[in-house]
């Protein structure tokens, strides 16, 4: 472009130059013709004043074109000073062409094209004008700062406000569950409480019924700042409780309720999370991540997931630290405690001393999931601290460890009693082949119960106002095996719960506490959970979504610290759900630090 300049004006300077010898050589005739006219006057007639008039005025004419000429050759000259600044621009800024398309890099939420920031390539300069100089060329689109970026995979449902993704998730789930016995619930199951056979009339009804309830909604945002990435996330479904009665007769209405709700900031290293988000003591089956996507809490579809399986979603705060690739990550994690005593899921409650001191004073210390249990008095917030190898994409192995503490006062002696709770976990699953997964995950405790979905209580109560924790462990084990269109599974998980006895205070010494001989059939020694089905994507379709189906079977055995004569050993029910899944096209976009 810069010889085609050069040579242009070239051309124009030899035009003016030609033009003006023209110019000069005619002026050079016309004084020769006057000088001769005058030298001889006598022999010739003299000029008339109007001749001498017009040579007069082409003169001027003359004058003013050389002007023009003279302008004109100085505005090319700046034109080519303009033209060699933009050339000189070009050849020293790089420029970035987009790429037409990159083969998606993988993840458990999504494919993207590429993580790089794309910079649109400077446009070609036009050719000059003979007047008007050619605009400057527009400086180089900044990319995303920091180095968490992410581009956008092609979704129907993603927004971009700013410098921010939001991507809606959710899903529509149809249900329809039957058991063998009644106990009370829709499609989540309360393992501790399903009714032995002599529990007349609930042990001879089955039942059968559809629900919308673990339908959901939610949002992810994700962004970049400087060489932070942050997100967050909401989820919500409709397994809380009923707006009222009469709620199966004409409506089925049911109650919204938060699941999630955290942000997290992320450099290549480092990480804290804030907010209501899957505890850290659930195991992952990827780092250390917080995602639904990253966590194990298996492929059935109970709502309340496995039996024997250590979770919560519960507020907190979260501190982690990522090797690079993520191959070692360790974290901490400061969650809201609450000092359980039992109730929950259909779990029993330990039997408290007999003075009166214990129903009044203790009943307002101790979370039995009978009164709302945020008024009930928290010492501090539960410490867990896990960790996580995770040499390849076959192999994650973690182990983590959690600690509480509780407090009680006694008002009829004026005394403050405390004790701790601690549990440890270890975690793994493997990539036996490239579609079968086995993964076992085991957690044993004093005074953790509330981590088993609430099946053990934490502590007891002896008869001085003391308290003691009960002994809580548990085992998940089972295969996941992808083949085709479907995902299949089975999983045993059991919990087993020791005793923790004491004697009263009163005259006959009566055995309190929990397990001890004579105890209610509530309290149980063990709960066991043997379960298989699987999951058919029938399709998937990145601007339409995916529709699934899912069936799962399970069978449910618990039995008591004590048999009383004539009643059963144990109890058991046997559960399957059918269920029918749309599930939104949003796809977020994944990240690399």
């Amino acid at each position: 472009m810069r010889l085609r300049a050069d040579r242009y004006i070239r051309r124009t300077i030899s035009v003016i130059a030609v033009l003006g010898m023209a110019v000069a050589t005619y002026g050079a005739d016309d004084n020769s013709a006057t000088n001769s006219q005058n030298q001889t006057g006598a022999q010739q007639q003299s000029a008339t004043p109007g001749d001498a008039q017009q040579i007069q005025d082409l003169k001027q004419q003359v004058n003013d074109q050389q002007k023009q000429l003279e302008e004109l050759r100085q505005l090319l000259l700046d034109q080519k000073k303009q033209i060699d600044g933009v050339s000189a621009a070009q050849s020293s800024t790089p420029v970035v062409q987009t790429p037409v398309s990159e083969a998606p890099a993988k993840s458990n939420v999504g494919d993207v094209a590429t993580v790089a920031p794309i910079v649109p390539p400077l446009p070609a300069a036009p050719a000059p004008s003979a007047v008007v100089p050619p605009p400057p060329a527009p400086a180089p689109l900044p990319g995303p700062q920091g180095s968490a970026q992410a581009t956008l995979p092609d979704s129907p449902l993603q927004l971009k406000v700013g410098g921010t993704t939001i991507t809606p998730i959710g899903f529509m789930d149809a249900t329809n569950t039957w058991r063998s016995t009644a106990d009370g619930d829709s499609l989540k199951t309360n393992f501790g409480k399903f009714p032995y056979n002599n529990s007349l009339p609930l042990a001879r009804d089955s039942e059968d019924k559809m629900s919308l309830q673990n339908s959901r909604i939610g949002a992810r945002l994700d962004g970049s700042y400087k060489d932070w990435h942050y997100l967050g996330y909401w989820e919500s479904d409709f397994v809380g409780d009923f707006a009222g009665n009469n709620t199966q007769v004409t409506s089925n209405s049911v109650l919204m309720r938060l699941r999630l709700y955290w942000v997290d900031l992320r450099n290549k290293h480092f990480e804290v999370l804030a907010g209501q988000s899957w505890s850290l003591l659930t195991p992952n089956r990827n780092g250390l991540s917080a995602l639904p996507g990253d966590l194990f809490y298996g492929q059935e579809f109970d709502v309340n997931y496995l039996n024997g399986l250590t979770w919560g979603r519960i507020p907190g705060y979260r501190f982690l630290y990522h090797s690079d690739g993520d191959k070692f990550n360790i974290g901490i994690s400061f969650e809201n405690a609450d000092q359980y005593f039992g109730g929950s899921g259909g779990a029993g409650s330990p039997q408290l001393p007999s003075a009166s001191v214990f129903s009044s004073d203790y009943g307002n210390q101790l979370d039995d999931s009978q009164t709302n249990d945020v008024n009930i008095p928290q010492l501090r917030p539960d410490i867990i601290a896990k960790m996580a190898f995770q040499p390849n994409s076959r192999v994650h192995v973690e182990i983590g460890g959690v600690s509480s503490q509780f407090k009680v006062f006694n008002s009829s002696t004026n005394q403050s009693f405390t004790t701790t709770g601690e549990g440890g976990s270890i975690n793994a699953n493997f990539g036996l082949t490239k579609s079968l997964r086995l993964v076992t995950n085991n957690f044993w405790s004093d005074g953790e119960g509330r981590y088993l979905f609430g099946e053990v209580p934490d502590v007891i109560v002896r008869s001085d106002g003391s308290l003691s924790a009960i002994h809580a462990g548990s085992t998940v084990n089972g295969f996941e095996w992808t083949l085709g269109k479907f995902q299949f599974y089975t999983y045993y998980g059991g919990i087993a719960s020791g005793k923790n006895i004491a004697l009263d205070s009163n005259a006959a010494h009566s055995p309190i506490g929990w397990g001890y001989v004579g105890s209610p059939n509530s309290e149980n020694k063990a709960i066991q959970e043997f379960t298989i089905g699987w999951v058919h994507t029938m399709w998937r379709d990145a601007k339409y979504g995916a529709l699934q189906e899912m069936v799962q079977y399970a069978y449910f055995t618990r039995d008591p610290f004590y048999v009383a004569s004539n009643a059963p050993k144990n109890a058991h029910q046997d559960a399957i759900w059918f269920d029918l899944r749309y599930v939104l096209p949003g796809t977020a976009p994944s990240i690399q630090y």
